[in-house]
């Protein structure tokens, strides 16, 4: 299998922050490319977690089995192999580890089992996961968490992450959060919600029209265009301390684009000057760099992971159509020539395809490219529309908005098409990078 990457296995380490988790360290892992196109979703079985001891308390056993399915579920890279097959359960654990008769894995079809123990004391909450390669008959990682019994969520996600991780290179993705538009009347208001859909709240009150959210690279602020004012003003909010910033009030439009990646630039559309044209804005000083000169109008631009190209969307073509320049604004070429309606680039972290909405047969739907042109992939079918992708910082799953006759609502999918799920209703998703 290709896109096979060598590391190390990290050893023990202890974060005080609500939650701490330790790490038995294991040998050299090698990391499977779960993007590969013949990539085959992980065999996994997750058994009830054992109880340490035998003191009084909330029987977690099957909870925490459960709960940690469903979340590996989420990722879209996991097949859980049901419990009515498995042929043994969990022994006691014995200092940390147990007996394990590995065939009788292997024989139901699992390549990965996960076993674990907790132990519930009070207002204290511990827990160990084990994860083995049974193949191999080999420990792959085995970590311990602590926290609070209201922090158990907590708990799995970071099991999850880990699993994740030790299998794939990256477990982040669910510690990001994504931000989108939430309509109430004539109004709408920036809300934010975690990958696994909890965790959900408003982050402005500007009692108007909102638009277009955008993240700051460090994921401290949120960009964002709103009418509070009465015109399409620029704003931007320091989620760490909750002021909100008037960064743009020329006349005409003032619309939020993609932060650069070092996050001493931002990407609008403005119009004071006559056509909506693209600009680079420090956002240090406010001083502005106009990159677009043409009279169609230029909109929607997104910077490439390296800073060093931009996506935009130009109707100079006759119809609106996605382009790339440099930082410049020079070298400006079509990127997109199927379909007489193109719209929305988002372009990967990874660097390697830009997804897009397009209209077909009288619907939106959503695509990707490469940033060469070439290899269009639709990556929608059917069930309303699909627009305004957005890309995880892992560069393997994709938010977006799906409409149903007049509901709005936010979805998550895997890069390839697959593993859909809606978080709620909702539209024009932005996702955070990795929260710190």
């Amino acid at each position: 299998m290709r896109g096979f990457i060598l590391r190390v296995t990290l050893g023990a380490i202890l974060v005080c922050l609500c939650l701490f988790w330790g790490s038995i360290p294991a040998g050299a892992r090698v990391y499977i490319d779960i993007d590969a196109p013949t990539f085959q979703k992980f065999p996994i079985a997750v058994t009830d977690f054992n109880k340490a001891t035998a003191e009084q308390g909330d029987d977690l056993s099957t909870w925490f089995s459960d709960t940690l399915s469903t979340y590996l579920t989420m990722t879209g890279v996991f097949n859980i192999i049901p419990k009515k097959a498995f042929l043994e359960y969990p022994s006691a654990p014995q200092q940390g580890y147990e007996k394990i008769n590995f065939p009788n894995w292997t024989v139901i079809g699992a390549e990965y089992l996960v076993r674990g123990t907790f132990r519930l004391s009070g207002q204290n909450l511990s827990a160990e996961m084990r994860l083995y390669d049974v193949v191999k008959g080999d420990l792959i990682i085995g970590n311990r968490y602590y926290g609070k019994p209201a922090e158990k969520i907590t708990l799995i996600k970071k099991m999850a992450s880990d699993i994740l991780l030790a299998l794939s290179g990256d477990g982040s993705v669910f510690n990001t959060r994504i931000a989108f538009l939430r309509k109430k009347g004539k109004n709408s208001e920036l809300q934010v919600i975690d990958f696994d859909g909890t965790g959900q709240s408003q982050v402005t009150t500007m009692k108007s029209l909102t638009l277009a959210p955008r993240w700051s690279p460090d994921g401290r602020y949120l960009s964002f265009t709103s009418y509070q004012a009465g015109n399409p003003n620029f704003y931007i909010k320091d989620l760490k301390t909750g002021a909100t910033r008037q960064a743009s009030n020329r006349p005409g439009l003032n619309l939020s684009g993609a932060w650069s990646p070092d996050g001493k630039k931002i990407l609008l559309t403005l119009s004071f000057e006559g056509n909506q044209e693209i600009y680079s804005m420090d956002v240090a000083g406010g001083r502005l760099k106009r990159l677009t000169h043409h009279y169609e109008i230029d909109v929607s631009p997104t910077w490439s992971p390296d800073g060093k190209n931009i996506a935009f969307v130009s109707s100079r073509s006759g119809t609106p159509q996605i382009f790339i320049m440099d930082d410049e604004g020079n070298n400006v070429r079509r990127l997109t020539y199927e379909g007489n309606y193109n719209t929305s680039p988002s372009w990967s972290p990874k660097g390697n395809r830009i997804a897009y909405e397009g209209s077909r047969g009288g619907t939106f739907q959503l695509f990707t490219i490469n940033p060469d042109g070439s290899d269009p992939v639709q990556m929608t079918q059917a069930g309303g529309e699909h627009k305004y992708p957005s890309w995880s910082p892992d560069g393997r799953y994709l938010a977006f908005t799906t409409r149903t006759g007049w509901v709005e609502k936010v979805g998550i999918m895997n890069a390839n098409g697959s593993n859909v799920r809606i978080l709620g209703e909702g539209s024009h998703p932005a996702w955070s990078p990795v929260m710190k």
